[in-house]
């Protein structure tokens, strides 16, 4: 039996500890290096592949402004040529060894003749170019527009007259191939075919209707027509002679582009929701994962709970902060997400926003259903979901912050206006937002009247920010590569971390926040930042 002292003591020790574990932690001495939980990766999403004359495997980003070269052997990657002008949605190789490019957000056509020599632009002007490929019999140059457009051109190979036009509102001729024939065989996106267009006419013929949504589509020599479906994760084989599909191989989804070497015949299909490119044996269906990262874009980032919440462009996810374990959530295409750039989280609610799209998708935080996609909104660079079951949004077209409310969200009402380019939003321990401007600031808003304090300057394109457990704010200022922790009260700052891989270029017509640096701190003052210039997720653990 216990004496009433040893009781008391007891009592006692367990009071204080219970105290000790409700205390936040204190401002630490120092930081310590950047450690990664997730891992880096190649490309920064993936989409065009072709194989050129000199046996080398070609891989297009988009999103990363490059193309790069992979080993069909070992999967190692390097950039061939580098941003703004090596932006690749497709490549395609000509009967010499030229090599032509899509600028897909920059509506441009960029051609060299060798790796030597210099690039010329053929083509300018066209919004959302994606596809196009070379006639190896004369070779004729042809491109399509999807997405931002619906056409097929034929483009001068000289750069001197003006694209023909050759037909329009063809329903997304993505991914396309131009045959020994000198007909033109590819999938229609938004029509669930592949078919075959006649380049003097236009005139379309749908060979095989079967599929969700086809992506691309390559000719092996053999008759067949070999088939990407981004929807289903499926690569599959239609015989020309008679339309018939069958499934060879069975991929993960968000399937982009595929292109089969000359040499041995082996496919090579990009999935932009990994980073990866896989080689599929035509004949087996064998599958050989040539390099994969574990995410494509990593963007918005918030954490909770020993979780991370990721925004990944082509990918909403999961990542345990413990082990690095990624789990996907949803991925573009084969669900209803549309391109994430930035993400809030409250207590029962997920906001994700894209200023490319113009949408912000609330989510139930636990089942990971759609409550509402809300269109409309002007460039939304971060949507922040509240207590209250409102949703913050932060639009850099306007320079204003709107408040989402009613019922599916549909009403809005400005909660500030005349900021000079907001970014990224947190909440302050004191109740009050705040907001990065492009400008060089972070503000202070009130959320009960809108009033702005200007309560940080002279920083450089900060984006990310998040509040630490004692008081202080981490701010990811990327034209610096640097996270900065600044001291309000104080009106003191530190360099947390500096030479970081962040803050890509978005060239030219993008935004120059381009891809948000996501930056959160969990409860123990772990800092957390997303990296747009390797796909890594980084910890920088406090110094005690």
């Amino acid at each position: 039996m216990r004496t009433p002292l040893l009781t008391l003591l007891a009592t006692a020790v367990l009071a204080l500890a219970a105290g000790c574990a409700t205390q936040p932690p204190t401002r630490p001495a120092g930081w310590s290096a950047p450690e990664a939980v997730v891992a880096p990766s190649s490309f920064t999403g993936v989409h065009g592949l072709a194989v050129d004359t000199q046996g080398r495997l070609l891989a297009g980003s988009v999103v990363g402004n490059a193309i790069w070269q992979v080993d069909r052997q070992t999967g190692a990657a390097k950039i061939l040529i580098g941003g703004p002008e090596g932006q690749a949605d497709d490549i395609a190789v000509g009967p010499k060894g030229e090599l032509a490019w899509t600028n897909y957000l920059m509506g441009m056509l960029r051609y060299r003749d060798n790796d030597a020599a210099p690039m010329k632009v053929l083509a300018q002007g066209l919004p959302g170019l994606n596809s196009l490929d070379f006639d190896r019999r004369n070779g004729k140059l042809y491109a399509s527009q999807v997405f931002l457009g619906d056409a097929l051109w034929e483009i001068d190979r000289d750069g001197v007259k003006p694209p023909r036009l050759i037909a329009k509102d063809l329903g997304g001729f993505n991914g396309f191939e131009v045959g020994p024939d000198g007909m033109l065989y590819g999938p229609l996106w938004f029509k669930n075919s592949v078919a075959k267009v006649d380049p003097a006419t236009g005139q379309i013929t749908v060979i095989n209707s079967e599929f969700k949504i086809p992506a691309a589509a390559n000719l092996d020599g053999k008759g067949n027509l070999w088939v990407v479906d981004t929807v289903t994760g499926e690569l599959s084989k239609v015989a020309l002679a008679n339309g018939r599909k069958t499934v060879v191989a069975q991929l993960a989804t968000a399937l982009d582009n595929l292109a089969i070497a000359p040499d041995n015949g082996l496919i090579y299909v990009s999935n932009m929701a990994d980073n990866a490119v896989i080689e599929v044996n035509p004949a087996t269906g064998a599958q050989r994962t040539l390099t994969r990262g574990k995410t494509a874009v990593p963007a918005g980032l918030k954490a909770d709970g020993g979780q991370l919440w990721l925004a990944d462009v082509f990918a909403y996810r999961r990542i345990d902060a413990s082990s690095g374990e990624v789990t996907d959530l949803k991925r573009m295409q084969s669900s209803d997400m549309e391109y994430p750039f930035s993400l809030g989280l409250s207590a029962k609610h997920v906001a994700l926003a894209s200023w490319f799209t113009g949408t912000v998708q609330v989510l139930d935080r636990e089942t990971n259903k759609t409550l509402a996609m809300l269109h409309g909104f002007k460039a939304p660079y971060d949507a922040l979901p509240l207590p209250d079951g409102t949703v913050l949004v932060a639009e850099i077209a306007t320079g204003s912050i709107l408040r989402a409310h009613g019922k599916d969200w549909h009403e809005r009402a400005t909660v500030a206006s005349g900021l000079a380019g907001p970014v990224q939003m947190t909440l302050g321990p004191d109740g009050a937002l705040y907001v990065s401007e492009a400008a060089g600031n972070v503000v202070r808003v009130n959320l009960a009247d809108g009033a702005k304090t200007t309560v940080a300057t002279g920083l450089a394109l900060p984006e990310g920010l998040a509040f630490t457990p004692w008081g202080s704010l981490v701010v990811a200022e990327t034209a610096a590569g640097k996270l900065t922790e600044i001291d309000l009260a104080g009106n003191t700052r530190r360099t947390l971390a500096d030479r970081l891989p962040i803050g890509l270029s978005g060239g030219p017509g993008m935004p120059p926040p381009y891809v948000p640096t996501g930056v959160t701190v969990d409860a123990q003052g772990n800092v957390f930042f997303s990296a747009d210039r390797n796909n890594g997720v980084y910890r920088v653990r406090p110094a005690r």
